[in-house]
């Protein structure tokens, strides 16, 4: 199955448009010199997002991220989950073509490291939960953080397992982390979560969700309280949470989430999902736009989503899995950090020559007549007039 076929797919698909809300390095530079605009950053953040591809706008058109499917079990079940699929050219949470031993996933992300110069995160997306998969979690981040210590590295969750590997994750320099929450009202999350499997027992409705979201604010709270980076995940179900997720953005900014991504429903039949056999919808991409734009504020929104497997690797608008499959590693991968390295500092200095541009006050040239003049010009983002017409 292909990503065009797929009716129910929404992405974004030509990131060089900037779009409302949408910051680029131009402004993290500019807060950091003391502006008071609504975008101001302090420079501790700035330098925890600006290679990070998922957690800014403009560090996923040069930085790349990895996945590492280490982690197959799953402690809740969501409507609109099937791990068990699998289709070489579909971009959805959950799935993956192979499961890695942690061993093996070290093998993979230093092939990565050492062929990918883009690379700058290594993280745990699944295909079930890092949390609740802990030994395998720990035992493929401890590795990487010592073999490439100039990654950052990063888990998804559904945060009911958060709480309690909240110290460990700050011990291991995790920075980062994605908390799926899709509600906050546990009448709501009956609609999304059949069950979960919390202390050794079986939970089902407003019991399961009831502790699904208290264990969820716990976590949350505690990341923020350590200085770990958050974005929370909301899956939005046209009449189930559609318009619940105003109240889910308000509680998590309140807890200290930086940032926002709300992602479409994705429910098509051949996934065999709970949503996808009974006919729930997807959203229209007018319906997606429509609620990130009024949950604009000071929760960033993220718009850059492509919704990722839990082996992607690449850029976001590239994915690279299927050139580092096992059958392809090299017996004993290297480390060659000088391709990093190297690349950091042209993008750097890229960088540094567009706050120097935004600095300059442009000088306005008055028109030889009335007559409308229609100027064309293209970029590759960021707010600058930097690619050709092709």
């Amino acid at each position: 199955m292909s990503r065009g076929m797929s009716k129910c797919r929404i992405t974004n698909t030509a990131p060089a448009a900037r779009e409302p809300g949408a910051t680029t390095f131009g402004d993290y530079a500019s807060s950091s010199r003391g502006s008071s605009e609504p975008n101001a950053m302090a420079p501790a953040i700035i330098e925890k997002i600006k290679d990070h591809p998922c957690f800014s706008r403009e560090a996923h058109l040069y930085f790349a991220r990895m996945h590492l499917a280490v982690a197959p079990a799953c402690n809740i079940q969501c409507n609109y989950c099937n791990r068990k699929y699998d289709c070489a050219n579909e971009s959805r949470p959950g799935v993956a073509s192979h499961r890695l031993t942690p061993d093996q996933a070290l093998r993979r992300a230093m092939a990565v490291a050492s062929e990918v110069p883009q690379l700058s995160v290594v993280g745990i997306a699944g295909p079930g939960d890092a949390c609740y998969d802990w030994r395998k979690t720990k035992a493929t981040l401890i590795p990487i953080a010592r073999k490439i210590p100039d990654v950052k590295l990063c888990i998804s969750t559904n945060g009911l397992a958060l709480p309690e590997h909240v110290d460990e994750l700050v011990d291991m320099n995790v920075g980062h982390v994605t908390i799926t929450i899709n509600m906050v009202d546990p009448k709501i999350g009956t609609k999304i979560y059949p069950w979960i499997f919390y202390d050794g027992r079986r939970y089902n409705g407003i019991d399961a969700s009831r502790i699904l979201h208290e264990r969820q604010m716990l976590g949350l709270e505690m990341l923020a309280e350590r200085g770990i980076l958050i974005k929370v995940n909301s899956v939005m179900i046209p009449g189930v949470n559609d318009e619940h997720l105003i109240d889910v953005n308000k509680w998590v900014k309140d807890r200290g989430a930086f940032m926002h991504n709300v992602m479409p429903l994705i429910s098509e039949p051949s996934h065999g999902t709970f949503y996808g056999l009974n006919g729930q919808r997807c959203p229209a991409p007018s319906e997606l736009i429509a609620l990130r734009d009024r949950l604009e504020g000071n929760t960033k929104v993220m718009r850059h989503c492509r919704q990722c497997r839990a082996d992607a690797v690449g850029l976001l608008s590239d994915d690279r899995a299927h050139e580092f499959t096992i059958s392809q590693l090299p017996a004993e991968a290297t480390n060659d950090s000088d391709k990093r390295h190297a690349y950091r500092k042209l993008i750097e200095r890229e960088r540094r020559g567009q706050t120097l541009d935004a600095r300059d006050e442009a000088t306005p040239v008055s028109a030889p007549s009335d007559e409308l003049f229609l100027i064309a010009v293209t970029t590759k983002g960021g707010g600058r007039v930097n690619e050709h017409f092709g």
